[in-house]
């Protein structure tokens, strides 16, 4: 088996614009007696329009005007409007969509993302290339770690899981020279950060 064939793969599978979907999904899957299967629904297609469906139709429109070039690869000048539309939809869904006192916890996740793409939406003004990748999968970890504190359930393997998928994820943007180390690691924090400060209003 070529590791370096498969890696590339895990760009794919953890792009961020998946990290919410996974993170709602996980999150219902283990509260889902707490709530209604309409409720559920609703939030699920709520999240599935405004972090997935609208953020790869405004991609295919930026790559037909020009703006962007690749789903996975994009440059500094690239990423712009894109992480720029990305903090707007989830100002939206946290806004108007996903209730703090329905949801609290995915609620934060969702804050905790939206502080993240403002702080990588600055440092693309300033010039600095920081992961994305690492961003999303990083928050999507701390999210399933505070929700293992939170509701007490051991999900050791889970986390486990997680961290070992983070490092395939950074070995698949070096192979792909998508990053540098420091690009990583500035991606690990700002993704893990938000997530970590925010513990402290909902656990």
């Amino acid at each position: 088996m070529d590791l370096k064939k498969i890696l590339p793969v895990f760009s794919y599978i953890f792009h961020p614009i998946f990290v919410s979907i996974y993170g709602a999904l996980f999150y219902f899957l283990i509260t889902h007696s707490f709530f209604y299967n309409s409720q559920i629904i609703v939030t699920l297609v709520q999240v599935t329009i405004l972090t997935l469906l609208l953020p790869i139709s405004m991609y295919f429109l930026f790559r037909s005007l020009g703006v962007v070039t690749s789903f996975t690869e994009a440059s500094i000048s690239e990423r712009k409007m894109p992480i720029a539309v990305q903090a707007i939809l989830l100002f939206v869904l946290i806004k108007f969509s996903v209730s703090k006192d329905t949801v609290a916890e995915l609620y934060f996740f969702f804050l905790g993302g939206f502080f993240s793409s403002v702080i990588v939406l600055a440092s693309v003004i300033l010039k600095f290339k920081a992961s994305l990748h690492m961003i999303g999968i990083s928050a999507l970890t701390c999210f399933i770690y505070g929700l293992s504190m939170y509701y007490q359930m051991p999900f050791v393997n889970l986390i486990a899981f997680c961290i070992v998928c983070m490092g395939l994820v950074a070995s698949s943007r070096l192979y792909m020279k998508a990053h540098t180390y420091i690009e990583l690691i500035a991606g690990i924090i700002i993704g893990a950060g938000p997530q970590v400060f925010l513990y402290q209003y909902w656990l």
